[in-house]
């Protein structure tokens, strides 16, 4: 199994980047690959519909170090845990997500790793215009 990271400099500081990325309300402005709807609690548990069907994702608790680590549930029951971390950098933060292969063709990989970057773009550009 291949990993991949898959990352971007925000020029915002860490502290910005990981207030707006781990409020869960914000999902779907950026996270185009996780939540494609409104996102809905059930305690410590989110739901959302995207791409994939309608999903549960529980986030790491909140945190000082930038972890924004998330396992999600799929729609057949299968749980994938993604890597996330916002990390301190010279011009301001990045944001790093580990993509894992987990029995994708290289196609199906890419093309993972590709929607990941878009949605870190769109995170981008959210925190850059403000």
């Amino acid at each position: 199994m291949r990993s991949r990271h898959v990352s971007i400099v925000i020029r915002r500081g860490p502290e910005v980047v990981y207030a707006f990325a781990s409020d869960p309300g914000n999902l779907p402005r950026w996270a185009a690959g996780l939540a494609s709807s409104t996102v809905t609690w059930d305690g410590d548990t989110l739901y959302a519909d995207s791409p994939m069907g309608r999903v549960a994702f529980t986030f790491a608790a909140d945190n000082m170090l930038g972890v924004l680590d998330h396992d999600v549930t799929l729609p057949d029951g299968t749980v994938v845990h993604n890597p996330m971390r916002v990390i301190r950098h010279p011009d301001g933060a990045e944001v790093v997500f580990t993509l894992r292969q987990l029995g994708l063709t290289d196609d199906e990989f890419d093309r993972d790793a590709a929607m990941v970057a878009a949605d870190l773009a769109r995170l981008t550009g959210l925190l850059e215009s403000t």
